[in-house]
């Protein structure tokens, strides 16, 4: 008897469709499992039979062949579980002949005593499946709110192996998976610029990186705020659509960092990883590829607390994903390539003591332990950072006045609407007749690309003035030229501006002068 059972593997990102194959004869009674699979494939031969056995069914005493297709690709993970179960039951008469696979998916990995447990990337799977024309998918519990945000999918939460097997063969039919609504209310996480004293100068800043998407390096001497300001960047930046939500919610299943029972990424995603962290943890890796902390931070925030401090060839290897928004990963199993539309935020102390140009404390290092510190950041990753501020130290009266300070709320709304502003224009070039856009679309004035920049960013004849006497000043190269002409396009539209004016390029020059101040 032969039983063919859909189930999903991953690759990347995206899911595709496995066929799990039993062929089931009376000869000796053997398992054989073919399809390329890994070690967790191979022992999930050890797991079936116990959870079948546990489960009070009877594991079919035949010689079986199970086949995982197509079988040039490799199958990893214990995701296949469910669906080699079904097969061999299916195979063997325990579940009715009768019974119809051709519309479901079973996805989910199995214990011992018959339990259904929680894999990684549930979300891409179901989605493969919705794609391959199948209406119903099974899975854990733990899995089933992530399954259901596919639209035309009914899915099923099975607890255990003897529920499904009861739904399938028509005596205890298994209720649909209803998801509970969502909020739609912001999420609160506790951080605000309400509670940063003083500092305008770098909120101002940091509110521009957040209208047009930019980069951003803050310089200053030990607490002055640095990273008390740039973990409240999340709260000014728009909200996720729902697309940016799915991307996001793909990423951090896949990875294994979504909560078990979670649906939706809702909020962006703020990743500060150690100074301690290699490349491969920074870019993705490992013998069979995984997201790293730049495709985590997909739609949100990279922090580098300390930068000098992270080893230069694992900033260095930021240049090439902050221009393409992607990093292919190759290796021996295969090659995949993960999303990584991030925006980079950096702090950092002028000198390794911390105090080198603060007016009151002063700096123990010498010039060349200065310069040692400061040649740990290359230049061309300096060139991509759009916006560089000082953070300088405090008052007292700074510090201990009462006024309340602007709410992140109220900062968030004037970057929506230059955001908005930005995506009204980008829409009208878009159905221009020439208006071709990039393979990965434009989120924000810092993907522009220089044909856009040519056309959405030209300053008047005094901005245009100021603009050339700083090109011939700074010695700029041509990426500054351009990345100073976005965050001018980003300041008039928070300004409500159409064209940018002498003011606009003056404060995006203004905002890229410190790397000639230390560098």
């Amino acid at each position: 008897m032969l039983s063919a059972v859909f189930c999903a593997g991953i690759s990347g990102i995206d899911g595709y469709i496995v066929t799990a194959e039993c062929s089931a004869t009376g000869a000796i009674p053997c398992f054989e499992l073919v399809g390329l699979p890994d070690t967790a494939v191979r022992e999930s031969k050890e797991r079936i039979r116990a959870a079948i056995e546990n489960s009070g069914l009877r594991f079919p005493e035949l010689a079986l062949t199970l086949n995982l297709a197509p079988a040039d690709r490799k199958k990893e993970g214990s995701a296949y579980d469910l669906a080699m179960l079904i097969a061999i039951l299916h195979a063997g008469g325990v579940i009715k002949r009768e019974t119809v696979f051709s519309d479901k998916c079973f996805t989910g990995e199995l214990s011992l005593s018959g339990q259904i447990r929680a894999v990684r990337g549930v979300l891409s799977m179901c989605a493969a499946a919705r794609d391959a024309g199948l209406t119903e998918f099974y899975t854990s519990p733990d899995n089933a709110a992530e399954a259901a945000v596919v639209e035309g999918m009914t899915v099923y939460a099975v607890e255990d192996v003897g529920a499904l097997v009861r739904h399938l063969n028509g005596e205890a039919a298994l209720e649909p998976f209803i998801p509970e609504p969502e909020s739609g209310a912001p999420v609160d996480t506790g951080l605000d610029f309400a509670d940063v004293k003083g500092q305008e100068r770098v909120k101002r800043a940091l509110e521009i990186a957040a209208a047009g998407g930019h980069n951003i390096l803050l310089i200053g001497p030990p607490g002055t705020g640095k990273s008390m300001l740039a973990k409240r960047l999340p709260s000014i930046l728009p909200p996720l659509s729902f697309e940016e939500s799915l991307e996001t919610t793909k990423i951090h299943s896949i990875s294994g960092t979504l909560p078990a029972g979670s649906g939706l990424v809702t909020v962006r995603p703020f990743r500060s990883p150690h100074h301690t962290m290699s490349a491969p943890s920074l870019v993705g890796g490992g013998k069979n590829p995984m997201p790293g902390e730049i495709s985590l931070a997909h739609n949100g925030v990279l922090f580098l607390d300390e930068l000098p401090e992270f080893a230069k060839s694992v900033t260095d290897s930021l240049r090439q994903p902050l221009e393409d928004r992607r990093v292919t990963i190759t290796r021996a199993n295969g090659r995949v390539t993960y999303p990584s539309s991030f925006q980079l935020v950096c702090a950092m102390n002028p000198c390794r003591c911390g105090y080198y140009g603060h007016p009151t404390h002063p700096c123990s290092c010498s010039e060349g332990d200065i310069h040692k510190y400061l040649s740990k950041i290359s230049g061309p990753l300096l060139d991509r950072i759009d916006i560089q501020v000082e953070v300088p130290s405090l008052s007292y009266n700074e510090l201990s006045g009462t006024e309340t300070a602007e709410p992140s709320a109220v900062i968030r709304e004037r970057v929506v609407k230059a955001r908005e502003r930005a995506e009204a224009r980008i829409a009208e070039y878009r159905d221009h007749p020439d208006g071709d856009m990039p393979a990965g679309g434009i989120r924000c004035n810092a993907d522009l690309t220089p044909r856009l920049i040519r056309r959405f960013c030209r300053p008047d004849d005094a901005a245009a003035k100021i603009l050339e006497g700083a090109f011939r000043r700074m010695g700029l190269s041509a990426r500054a030229y351009d990345r100073i002409l976005r965050v001018a396009r980003t300041i008039a539209d928070l300004d409500g501006a159409e064209n940018i004016g002498a003011a606009h390029v003056a404060e995006a020059v203004q905002l890229r002068s410190l790397d000639r101040k230390y560098w």
